[in-house]
C-alpha cells in the first residue's frame, strides 16, 4: 500500500463527505476508493469513518488522524 496515495484518498473523502465524490475527484473508480480506505484501516487498526448506507462520518479517530494526514501531505508537497 502506498500510505501517501491512501492519506490522499482519506483525505478526499473526508473533504467530499463521499466516496463516490472523492473517487470522481481523484479520478479513480470507485472499488479502488474503498479498497484503499480498507486497507489504510487495516495498516492503522481503526475505523476512520462510520458509514451506512446513506452517510459517511468521521470517527474520533478518524478526525485526529485527518489533522495528522493533511500535515504530513502538506509537508510532502513542501519537500
Amino acid at each position: 500500500m502506498d500510505r501517501l496515495k491512501a492519506m490522499q484518498t482519506f483525505v478526499q473523502i473526508a473533504d467530499q463527505g463521499s466516496l463516490t465524490r472523492a473517487a470522481d475527484a481523484l479520478g479513480s473508480s470507485l472499488p479502488a476508493v474503498v479498497r484503499a480506505l480498507a486497507a489504510l484501516e487495516t495498516h492503522l487498526g481503526v475505523r476512520l469513518f462510520h458509514r451506512t448506507t446513506r452517510r459517511i462520518s468521521l470517527t474520533e479517530e478518524g478526525r485526529s488522524y485527518l489533522h495528522s494526514a493533511r500535515e504530513v501531505l502538506a509537508a510532502a508537497d513542501a519537500a
